[in-house]
């Protein structure tokens, strides 16, 4: 559990490629995810060309982070595959969170940058990756080896548990 309660949003990235063998432990975490009724939906971009980086990165203000990143994945939900489609994006955060856990496992900085459900950040990851109108755009991760320091936090609240009714 030291991966989950040490991972950390990382935005800058040392100018280090990422390896084949990790970006496929990466995906590999991804698809182990669970999902509704075991649809397994997703597809990935895997995305390593600058400038198609530099061109996510303009997607939102909270994109950036991808512009020096020596990696981005772009989970996506095949809509033409989906047995049950109203729980893609809980599909997706979840296999977005195993990547995020699997990176600090491998020593890895990563950050998510939300795309779902906003139309228009939709479109434009949907038109810089030449996607298929049934595929749809989830996040975009930036993925690299740290370039800063970020102390975990600590995010137990024990105000906001509740056990058996609230």
């Amino acid at each position: 559990m030291n991966s989950i309660f040490d991972r950390k949003s990382i935005r800058k990235f040392k100018e280090k490629k990422v390896g084949e063998e990790e970006i496929r432990l990466l995906l590999r975490a991804g698809m182990s995810a669970p999902t509704a009724c075991n649809q397994r939906e997703w597809e990935f971009v895997v995305v390593t060309d600058e400038g198609v980086l530099g061109e996510l990165a303009g997607t939102s203000p909270y994109a950036k982070p991808a512009e020096h990143a020596p990696l981005a994945i772009v989970p996506l939900g095949n809509c033409g595959a989906m047995s049950h489609p109203k729980f893609f994006e809980q599909d997706l955060g979840a296999a977005c969170e195993n990547i995020l856990v699997e990176a600090v496992e491998l020593g890895l900085g990563a950050v998510w940058m939300g795309v779902a459900p906003d139309q228009e950040r939709m479109g434009q990851v949907s038109r810089i990756l030449k996607l298929p109108e049934h595929v749809k755009p989830f996040a975009i991760l930036a993925v690299g080896y740290p370039d800063e320091i970020r102390e975990a936090e600590d995010r137990y609240d024990e105000t906001k548990v509740h056990y058996n009714r609230y």
